[in-house]
């Protein structure tokens, strides 16, 4: 199967219809990667940069002063950590998304960072273009998160001590479904897997996507490992 990341493709913000720039701030402890962060966004229309913070607690002040749409963060910064940053800013304003822009591939900062709130979760040799789609598609209520990077995180997890109540009705079945979708693998990989039809995958997708109130595979994936419903033991 392919690495391409998993990205969601939902409605506009409501009362926007993206007709507003989506704002960002960048976060990074090197001026020299914000700056040439800044220079990539400038020139889309739809984006604009409303501010940059050198660490996790300068980005706190930027979010309260900006009320940015998208948050670029850094992992790893003097004095507030980006992972404790992105707790704070989840905390006080749950609308603004947070992309975590690092150089660490290790599934247990992508499994921080997914537990503090992040929305997407991209290397810094990511592409321009995988960069902006994944701007656009958190700042639209999405995620995204390369695939493989997911199932690395899974082949870690522990299991969690209480199912979340909106998951309480995943069948055995849908609970099985939902670990190989968090791996990454597509409908037909799944229905190979298990010895099912296609159809009846994506009927289980959809029940599974419906229980968990979300709206696309990834968000799913995030939503078990967020909340401990995928064992270590299911991964591969």
């Amino acid at each position: 199967m392919g690495q391409e990341p998993e990205a969601i493709d939902e409605a506009p913000r409501a009362g926007s219809a993206l007709a507003e720039p989506i704002r960002v701030i960048i976060v990074d402890d090197h001026a020299l990667f914000r700056r040439g962060l800044q220079m990539v966004l400038e020139v889309e229309d739809d984006i604009e940069v409303v501010g940059e913070a050198g660490d996790g607690a300068e980005a706190l002040a930027r979010a309260e002063e900006t009320v940015p749409d998208v948050v670029l963060m850094d992992v790893r910064m003097p004095d507030m950590d980006g992972l404790e940053a992105t707790r704070r800013i989840k905390e006080e304003r749950s609308r603004t998304a947070v992309i975590m822009v690092t150089m660490h591939d290790n599934p247990a900062y992508l499994r921080e960072a997914v537990r503090a709130g992040a929305a997407g979760y991209l290397l810094k040799d990511v592409s321009k273009d995988d960069l902006i789609d994944a701007i656009r598609q958190v700042a639209t209520g999405g995620a995204f998160i390369e695939s493989q990077m997911l199932k690395g995180m899974l082949s870690e997890m522990k299991p969690g001590a209480a199912t979340p109540s909106a998951a309480r009705n995943l069948t055995k079945r849908e609970r099985e479904i939902l670990a190989l979708v968090a791996e990454g693998l597509s409908n037909r990989e799944i229905a190979d897997k298990l010895v099912l039809s296609p159809e009846t995958v994506k009927s289980h997708v959809a029940a599974i996507l419906e229980k968990l109130n979300v709206s696309d595979r990834t968000q799913a994936a995030i939503y078990a490992v967020r909340n401990g419903l995928v064992e270590s033991s299911t991964a591969t």
